[in-house]
């Protein structure tokens, strides 16, 4: 296990295919606080089927606090997890599986890892802070969420409602601005990465709004 990074500046290198990374670049910038994008790696050209050699597609001369991998190809993405690891430097790359990464099913299903420093603080599982008036939503305070921003842009759909009915409208809206394939469904839970997104900032919400009780 990597030690715990500075929460001073918290410098992260993102390797993506065809701009697949863009969204989650834009929330991260706009959502984070003391994390820097240091380098952005994006693989254009078509890949073959079998990559056998990754190293002409990665560059491991890069340094970083943290790797966020959205590589789509299996051989690459594999190879820059093995790279990482003989550098000491924590991966997160969501959806996939593979040894020696923080894997989470969706970015938004991210837990809270210390070796993963500022983006560990402020992304991941979605919590809330509700105020209510009135049975009314009045205020919403993200504490962490969607490396997407899904989870700040959703929220201001909820204000005004009440409870119940903010709970099913925020599972919905953080669905329609989820960039994850609906298609893709995990043969496990029977869930695609689009409803688990739903699922956990409801359970997010329907928490912060018992905590009010």
């Amino acid at each position: 296990m990597t030690e715990p990074v500075s929460l001073s500046l918290l410098r992260i290198v993102v390797f993506q295919q065809n701009n697949s990374a863009a969204f989650k670049i834009s929330g991260i910038q706009k959502y984070g606080h003391d994390i820097v994008i240091d380098k952005v790696f994006n693989i254009e050209q078509a890949l073959p089927e079998l990559i056998d050699d990754p190293h002409e597609y990665i560059p491991d001369d890069f340094t970083a606090d943290l790797v966020l991998c959205f590589l789509r190809h299996p051989d690459l993405a594999d190879y820059l997890v093995s790279i990482c690891s003989s550098k000491n430097i924590p991966v997160v790359a969501a959806g996939k599986k593979i040894k020696g990464a923080y894997t989470p099913f969706t970015c938004c299903g991210l837990g809270r890892h210390s070796s993963l420093g500022a983006y560990g603080k402020y992304f991941g599982l979605a919590e809330l802070q509700v105020e209510t008036t009135n049975g009314k939503i009045t205020k919403v305070e993200i504490l962490r969420g969607a490396s997407c921003g899904a989870t700040w842009d959703a929220a201001l759909a909820i204000i005004g409602l009440s409870a119940d009915e903010a709970v099913s409208t925020y599972a919905r809206e953080v669905q329609y601005l989820c960039q994850a394939d609906p298609s893709a469904f995990d043969p496990i839970s029977g869930k695609s990465a689009l409803h688990y997104a739903g699922d956990v900032h409801a359970a997010a919400l329907k928490k912060a709004l018992a905590a009010k009780k």
